[in-house]
């Protein structure tokens, strides 16, 4: 097989497998079951038999002990029936070309002046730890002002689960930041050597919710939506999410939420006024 995975994202790819191999009940693929199952989901020699790889090689692939190409992960995906994101998710594990180096912690003139200029509709910057390296009044006045907080804590993910108004600010916030957790996971399990990652996932575990939800390894992509807050001050605002990377400033991200309606509009401008 081909590949150029180093262990430690080897071995967590082979965790996720092993963990959706033990969610799926053998009537999940047309086998039938049986009372002596002494372990939960299907058998690893059946996993194998169904994506047409040997019993040994698929247990070394969830011991993190081989590397891979995309059409073997792609057949894996498919008898565990894994889901897009879930499948985009082990498709990641397959090499790519080396990353650059961790992009800085500043943002330049020309990204924060477009930042800037998106006011009164809130934006910022993030980098690949969705630390918040810069912010507009809008995205302050929508959120909170973030120079007021510390800065491993100007983190959106932090924001999410550990700043206590987001629940109620954020009126899907249940599916809304499981899918933000997930996408968080994802990225994290790619790059175990990162020593940030491992940082903010301690303060979110925190939180039983994310401790729950991180917990079953579920990993999520992006999805441009229409996000609904109930403001305390501006009431509904229905904000359309969007994420752009940056090119020129590689592992930076411009979010940028655009009002979806006039009266969501006129609301920004006056919450920025």
């Amino acid at each position: 097989m081909h590949g150029n995975q180093s262990g430690g994202p080897r071995r967590e790819l082979g965790a996720f497998l092993r963990s959706r191999r033990e969610r799926l009940a053998p009537a999940d693929v047309g086998l039938p079951g049986s009372p002596r199952r002494r372990t939960p989901g299907l058998r690893r020699e059946e996993v194998a038999e169904l994506a047409g790889v040997s019993s040994s090689w698929y247990a070394w692939l969830e011991q993190g002990r081989v590397r891979t190409s995309e059409q073997v992960l792609r057949s894996v995906a498919r008898a565990l029936r894994l889901n897009a994101d879930e499948t985009a998710h082990v498709l990641s594990f397959v090499a790519h070309p080396p990353r650059p180096g961790r992009p800085p912690g500043w943002v330049s003139r020309n990204l924060l002046s477009l930042v800037d200029s998106l006011t009164p509709n809130p934006a910022a910057v993030l980098d690949p730890h969705w630390d918040l390296l810069a912010w507009n009044a809008g995205y302050s006045a929508l959120l909170t002002d973030l120079a007021r907080l510390a800065p491993k804590q100007r983190n959106l993910l932090w924001l999410v689960f550990r700043w206590q108004p987001a629940r109620t600010l954020l009126a899907s916030w249940e599916p809304e930041a499981r899918s933000l957790l997930g996408q968080f996971r994802a990225q994290a399990a790619r790059h175990p050597e990162d020593g940030r990652y491992a940082e903010v996932a301690e303060e979110l575990l925190a939180d039983p919710d994310a401790a729950r939800w991180y917990g079953r390894r579920e990993t999520s992509a992006f999805h441009p939506a229409v996000r609904h807050f109930r403001h305390p001050v501006a009431g509904d605002l229905r904000l359309r999410y969007v994420k752009l990377a940056a090119v020129d400033e590689p592992g930076h991200h411009l979010l940028a939420y655009l009002p979806d309606d006039p009266a969501t509009e006129k609301a920004l401008r006056a919450l920025t006024a």
